[in-house]
């Protein structure tokens, strides 16, 4: 999934990309690439609708949303002042940030409650395939 997400930054760039993880069980279970209205190197806005669209989606396959992500183009990925003050109105959604100033991607997660940011770790888990 991590390679989905970077894909996403890159295909997107310079502008930010967006888009929502779902989570089963404190597990992350597909990603779901949405708009940034926006279209800015800066900043990113999810569409509502598409928002709702994607929600129902998740909703139906029994899953929750469990973090919002999104690309910093320019900057390291930490989440901008613009980024928490937008977490206000998501409590208990992580947020995953890739970043793509650096000589490679780098995707670091954050809980933001409160104006605070503290770093989740990224748990990555390998699937093994069938025979």
């Amino acid at each position: 999934m991590l390679d989905e997400l970077i894909a996403h930054a890159r295909e997107d760039a310079p502008n930010e990309c967006c888009g929502v993880i779902a989570v089963a069980d404190a597990r992350a279970t597909a990603a779901y690439r949405t708009t940034n209205l926006k279209a800015s190197p800066l900043a990113f806005e999810v569409d509502g609708r598409e928002l709702l669209r994607v929600s129902a989606t998740i909703e139906d396959a029994g899953w929750e949303l469990g973090a919002i992500y999104h690309s910093h183009t320019r900057t390291a990925p930490y989440p901008s002042q613009t980024d928490i003050n937008f977490a206000a109105n998501w409590p208990g959604v992580e947020w995953v940030i890739v970043g793509l100033a650096g000589e490679r991607p780098e995707v670091r997660s954050y809980a933001i409650d409160g104006g605070r940011v503290s770093e989740v770790a990224l748990e990555i888990v390998q699937e093994e395939l069938a025979p």
